[in-house]
């Protein structure tokens, strides 16, 4: 009974996660900008995101886009401590991204979930967040090289999940030392291969191109 109790709230976590990511950001603030006469997903690199909004917009709409959904995936991960502990955190985070990358109100064509997923570290790897900062912005300037450098900071987060889970550190406000074990890297690989098929899908479809960023400041959303 107790394993099936706990089943069922990992399912509502995730479903949880999943509709907070879904949650447009980037459609309500260009609507409110343009007075609805601006879709992303038809402007510009047609990605849904804050680079995308800062490019088409201006810069302090592409902030505040970014930093909603930041704020969407910390906000998944809380709703899914609530349903489901330590490891209902972690769930909801990851599904989140999904969420935000492919979401079904919006047939499934969504941004590419790099805030989102900053907003699941920030709830459950607080500890990580300035060097994940560090690598963003790294990442960031690393002009030409969108996809490499989205696998590289992808490949950095994994592994200090892991590395925090083996030494057992401290971790903040987050959940637990350690990060309330091996659900921490698990949660940062899933999302992680997320994040870098949206990049890989936007190329082929001819949104990005593999080898180029479109802004030397921030990674494309």
């Amino acid at each position: 009974m107790g394993n099936a109790v706990a089943f069922v709230r990992m399912i509502e976590a995730a479903g949880a996660g999943y509709l907070l990511g879904t949650v447009p950001c980037a459609d309500t603030v260009a609507r409110l900008a343009s007075g609805g006469s601006t879709d992303l997903r038809q402007e510009g690199s047609r990605n849904p995101g804050a680079v995308n909004a800062m490019a088409v917009l201006c810069r302090g709409w592409g902030w505040s886009i970014l930093f909603a959904d930041i704020a969407k995936g910390a906000l998944a991960c809380q709703a899914g401590a609530r349903l489901g502990g330590q490891l209902g955190a972690h769930v909801a985070g990851t599904a989140g991204v999904a969420g935000h990358c492919w979401p079904v109100w919006k047939h499934f064509r969504g941004g590419k979930g790099v805030a989102v997923s900053l907003g699941q570290c920030l709830a459950t790897f607080p500890a990580y967040v300035p060097v994940d900062l560090g690598v963003s912005w790294a990442v960031g300037r690393w002009k030409g090289r969108a996809l490499p450098g989205t696998v590289a900071g992808s490949m950095t987060w994994v592994a200090a999940c892991a590395l925090w889970w083996r030494k057992g550190w401290a971790n903040p406000w987050g959940p637990g030392k350690g990060g309330s074990g091996v659900g921490l890297p698990i949660a940062a690989a899933a999302s992680s291969a997320v994040i870098i098929s949206r990049f890989i899908s936007a190329a082929h479809d001819g949104r990005q191109p593999l080898d180029r960023h479109q802004s030397p400041d921030v990674v494309e959303q």
